[in-house]
């Protein structure tokens, strides 16, 4: 992102804490979740998580949350992509795609329906990318999802291209800084 951009993102985002997830955060995650879960929607979650799951990647410190008014309203995760590597959907991406050293999986992001467009997801992966130390970084995204492919096309990330997984189509991007 170029600095008059960041400027902009803070601006939109300043009533918002962002910062590594607590384990306080993690019953407004799964309320969150619940919310987003795709479920034939074409947009949103594609796989629920659990609590615990949610626990180890606070323990991992690869946990990024949105607040606002104390109110989880976002996260986004990084993953490592071995700790990925069993599933399907992660395999087919990095069959076509192969990672480029040191990547990590980003996402999934998850934004509430009243935060959108207001930069949060960006604001989330840019507190991740101090984290995750500048590594690159590939996710995917549901082909029909258009909002999340735009917002990640301003995120910087770049696309990668088209594949399939288990009769549904997605888009893989990488970010590289």
């Amino acid at each position: 992102m170029s600095a008059s951009s960041d400027c902009r993102v803070a601006e939109m985002i300043a009533d918002h804490d962002i910062s590594l997830g607590q384990a306080d955060d993690i019953s407004g995650i799964l309320v969150l979740q619940e919310a987003n879960l795709a479920w034939g929607r074409g947009s949103g979650l594609s796989v629920r998580q659990t609590a615990d799951w949610f626990r180890r990647a606070i323990l991992e410190k690869s946990l990024v949350v949105g607040r606002r008014e104390r109110n989880v309203v976002g996260y986004v995760l990084g993953t490592s992509l071995r700790a990925k590597a069993h599933v399907t959907i992660i395999q087919t991406m990095l069959r076509k795609f192969p990672p480029p050293p040191d990547c990590y999986l980003y996402g999934p992001v998850c934004v509430a329906d009243t935060e959108r467009g207001k930069g949060l997801a960006g604001a989330l992966f840019q507190v991740l990318q101090t984290h995750m130390a500048g590594r690159p970084a590939m996710t995917f995204i549901r082909a029909d999802n258009i909002a999340s492919l735009r917002a990640h096309q301003k995120m910087g990330m770049s696309e990668l291209g088209p594949f399939v997984s288990e009769d549904l189509s997605y888009i893989a991007f990488s970010y590289t800084g």
